[in-house]
């Protein structure tokens, strides 16, 4: 009984994607004429929705900027993240102690109240319509850092001295000994910045002017009321479809790091 209500609810989350998939190879007239797919009218289905978004929009030019965007600003907040959750974890300094309330306090303010403050220190540094003012804000999370400073302090003290002794480094023991460790973690909030940046929207729409910068999400809504899209709803469903399937091909890879993680950090609280 339990599987069985399990795998209704499981169809009644997924009935939404299920629709985009369907709507994606409609023709125009019948998006909204038939719930799912015309049954009796299968031959009616086409792919020229997917040739219509490539050709009317830049849309392989916006879906490149979302990877790159995505993929760099995911790397660099996994490592600095890991870096100061191992700092945190792992050394005692002078200050630590309001230097973690510090952060903790900076968690407590809403992303919207330092928008103005951030967007008149990209004017200051002359990086509006650049990634850079995409990328270097969102380089540094303190929940990613304190995420991971709850998994380094699984790491044994052991290893670590032992790792000393044998002349390593402290970044080769953060990299070699630490890490691998913490692998679920990583794999957990790797895909969690990638989700974050590859959707994000507030922020890139107001730093990028250049519609040849544009992410993928800025793309899309741009899309919405243009000349010649008033019907092509289609178009714009096939354009969320990819625009869906680098972050489900990343967390079927990361799905077992993921729930792993996720199931430490809930031990672990």
């Amino acid at each position: 009984m339990l599987h069985i209500l399990l795998l209704a609810a499981a169809l009644a989350y997924l009935t939404p994607f299920f629709w985009l998939v369907c709507a994606s190879f409609k023709r125009p007239g019948d998006v909204f004429r038939y719930a799912f797919l015309p049954w009796g009218h299968l031959r009616d289905l086409t792919l020229n929705n997917f040739a219509v978004l490539f050709q009317r929009e830049r849309f392989a030019r916006w879906l490149l900027n979302s990877i790159f965007i995505a993929s760099l600003q995911t790397i660099l907040v996994v490592t600095f993240s890991s870096l100061g959750g191992f700092a945190l974890a792992r050394y005692n300094f002078a200050g630590k102690r309001l230097l973690m309330i510090l952060m903790l306090a900076t968690m407590l303010l809403p992303g919207v109240v330092l928008l103005s403050g951030t967007m008149d220190l990209m004017l200051r540094l002359g990086w509006v319509n650049s990634y850079k003012a995409i990328v270097i804000p969102g380089a540094v999370s303190v929940f990613g850092t304190f995420l991971f400073r709850q998994a380094m302090l699984g790491v044994p003290d052991e290893l670590l001295q032992a790792g000393r002794v044998d002349g390593c480094s402290e970044l080769r023991l953060w990299w070699e000994v630490a890490l691998p460790i913490v692998r679920p973690m990583t794999g957990a909030f790797t895909l969690l910045s990638f989700a974050a940046s590859w959707n994000g929207y507030l922020w890139p729409s107001i730093m990028l002017q250049d519609e040849a910068k544009f992410t993928l999400p800025m793309g899309l809504a741009g899309m919405i009321g243009l000349p010649g899209m008033d019907n092509e709803y289609g178009a714009l469903m096939a354009g969320t479809l990819l625009g869906i399937l680098p972050v489900a091909i990343l967390f079927f890879i990361l799905q077992r790091d993921f729930v792993a993680g996720l199931a430490t950090g809930a031990i672990k609280g």
